[in-house]
């Protein structure tokens, strides 16, 4: 006759995964992401599966704003980057409000939602100028992270904090890049691509500012801790 203890044990083996299988299932899935099936094609595998463009990106249209070429061809590919930028981002932000858990799930979870959804809406904002000036923004994911001026963070779960900084120092980096743009659009008299980009900053800087808030170094439980420790002092 088998003993409780005997059985349990059976379950647990059961239960748990074998060495050999995990690595063989880590194995399939490496060799899922880099067989050939889901290699990234080339432009010209594209074109040649969907044709030529009518009208290809390189090309800058007339504007029906008055603004000169020589604006244009300067301010085309600089808002290009910040949208391509952008959506690097938003994609990290998408990444960190699936993965976020613990205690304070919730709130980060929502408050990171809010930040994506204001850098799509600024994403939309900023490429739509590049149209309204003559151009095509980048629109490829692959040609976007080429693009932008941060990097995404690499594929796994970091700890919250990690994310948190992540998110942070992506922000400051386009919050400079902003400023940039900002005086060469001034400088060149494009006023009203300053004035979008002056609203793009704000915000930009108020998320920064508040993902900075979540990083500090005070707490309800540091709090307390150092409470009690003066305390017991």
């Amino acid at each position: 006759m088998t003993s409780p203890a005997e059985k349990t044990a059976d379950k647990q083996a059961r239960e748990e995964p074998r060495p050999a299988e995990t690595g063989t299932r880590e194995r399939q899935y490496r060799s899922r992401a880099t067989n050939g099936r889901n290699s990234i094609p080339t432009e010209e595998d594209r074109k040649a599966a969907f044709g030529e463009p009518w009208r290809d990106q390189s090309v800058i249209e007339d504007n029906p704003i008055g603004l000169s070429d020589d604006t244009v061809e300067a301010m085309v590919p600089e808002l290009d980057e910040l949208q391509a930028t952008m959506w690097t981002m938003y994609h990290q932000y998408h990444k960190h409000h699936w993965l976020v858990e613990g205690p304070q799930f919730q709130d980060l979870h929502l408050f990171l939602e809010d930040h994506y959804t204001e850098l799509h809406d600024d994403i939309d904002t900023v490429a739509e100028r590049m149209t309204a000036l003559g151009g095509i923004p980048t629109s490829d994911p692959v040609n976007q992270a080429t693009l932008a001026h941060v990097a995404h963070e690499p594929e796994g779960t970091f700890r919250i904090r990690q994310m948190l900084r992540h998110a942070r120092e992506a922000e400051g980096r386009l919050t400079v890049e902003l400023r940039r743009d900002i005086e060469k659009a001034l400088e060149l008299r494009d006023h009203g691509t300053k004035r979008i980009l002056e609203q793009v900053l704000t915000r930009a800087e108020e998320r920064a500012h508040h993902l900075e808030h979540f990083l500090g170094e005070d707490s309800l439980e540091v709090g307390l801790t150092a409470s009690e420790s003066e305390v017991d002092e």
